[in-house]
């Protein structure tokens, strides 16, 4: 085993130059005086910091502070309009991207239909994407997070499976980078949307967190100790392709009776379609479920009990408390909520499942969009967008 090294000087001034700006962004406008003394770096150092960042445009000076009986200080923050993020979610039907401040403010938004394509037609549009949302902006780009579907290798940027768009060891994160010349994150969108839940959850945070995303696909997204869990190998949270029906049906990956050819969209809608004969989507789903007919609850019944399985097990194996629910497949409301959670609650240890809370995420069509650039201001300042 490798032992660790001394740091080198490079290392040294990134680490400085992280901790000034966090302290900016967390408690400014605040004096360099005051950032030596919450940070332990000495005023020398602070200065020099500042005045690089000052020279990039990352931090302004904002006017003076009270004086304490000799000059009164000149008060610095970090202006958050001064590098702009793009965050895009690669969704099934839509592929959607945000420009956002190091606020976490949008400030524009870009959705194209995918409309099949897949393969190279599909990078083509992430591109066309990215080029609508980059049209015009004067501010620096600090970097491109992209949230997708699939088995995501975040370390290097390489997608080595998506199923849906026929993606196989495509190393997206270096061919966004070079074509535009930032840095490029990209991760698995089930992650992407956990790291938004926590990241956003205010007053409510929790250290773990289990974020699960049911659309077409279903898979989770694991906050462990306040940081995003990827796995060994990026897949942590590939719970959507865990076979749990022998029998069922075949899945998009090969196999058959995986999770998400119970409990996710496609299935649950062609469930519904049976049921009916006609083309049910969830709306309608929802509104047979209001309506109290019983073909209606029995599949919402039933899809809610499949997952509720799948997560005794998450629960059994991390005894994480705070399990949070995304995704379209939430909008099929109480009825699919409580066979989540009664299946949960009865398939995993009592003393555990007994403090489990299982809930809806708060509804929002740009979570993964948040996370992903949220993931990206982390990695390249050391930020959260949060406050």
């Amino acid at each position: 085993m490798a032992l660790p090294t001394k740091a080198t000087h490079r290392q040294t001034r990134v680490h400085n130059e992280r901790l000034v700006v966090r302290t900016l962004y967390d408690f400014g406008p605040i004096s360099r005086a005051e950032v030596s003394r919450l940070t332990g770096l000495t005023r020398t150092t602070v200065s020099d910091v500042v005045a690089v960042l000052l020279d990039d445009g990352v931090v302004r000076e904002v006017g003076r502070g009270p004086s304490s009986g000799g000059k009164a200080p000149i008060l610095v923050e970090v202006d958050h309009e001064a590098r702009l993020v793009v965050g895009l979610d690669l969704g099934e039907e839509h592929f959607a991207g945000s420009l956002v401040n190091l606020r976490g403010e949008i400030r524009r938004s870009v959705a194209l239909p995918v409309g099949g394509r897949d393969g190279e037609g599909a990078v083509q549009l992430v591109f066309d994407l990215l080029d609508q949302l980059l049209e015009g902006s004067a501010a620096p780009l600090l970097g491109i997070g992209i949230g997708t579907p699939g088995l995501v290798d975040s370390r290097t940027g390489t997608i080595r499976q998506a199923v849906n768009l026929d993606w196989r060891d495509l190393p997206l994160g270096q061919i966004v980078s070079e074509r535009y010349g930032v840095p490029t994150n990209v991760a698995n969108d089930s992650q992407a949307a956990a790291l938004a839940e926590y990241t956003y959850a205010g007053e409510g945070r929790v250290p773990n967190l289990i974020a699960i995303r049911v659309g077409r696909g279903v898979g989770a997204g694991l906050v462990l100790r306040g940081a995003l869990f990827q796995g060994d190998g990026s897949g942590a949270g590939e719970i959507g392709h865990i076979v749990v029906d022998d029998g069922g049906a075949l899945c998009r990956c090969g196999r058959t009776g995986c999770l998400e050819t119970v409990a996710g969209m496609r299935a649950i809608e062609s469930r519904a379609t049976e049921a009916t004969g006609t083309p049910t989507d969830l709306a309608a789903l929802r509104a047979a479920i209001d309506a109290g007919e019983p073909w209606a609850i029995e599949i919402a019944t039933r899809a809610g009990g499949w997952l509720g399985r799948s997560i005794a097990a998450l629960i059994g194996a991390l005894d994480v408390e705070r399990i949070v629910l995304l995704g379209p497949v939430t909008d099929l409301g109480p009825v699919w909520l409580d066979a989540v959670r009664r299946e949960a609650g009865s398939r995993a240890l009592g003393q555990l499942a007994d403090r489990i809370q299982i809930s809806v995420g708060t509804p929002t069509t740009n979570v993964v969009i948040r996370g992903a650039s949220a993931l990206l201001v982390a990695r390249e300042l050391g930020l959260s967008l949060a406050r």
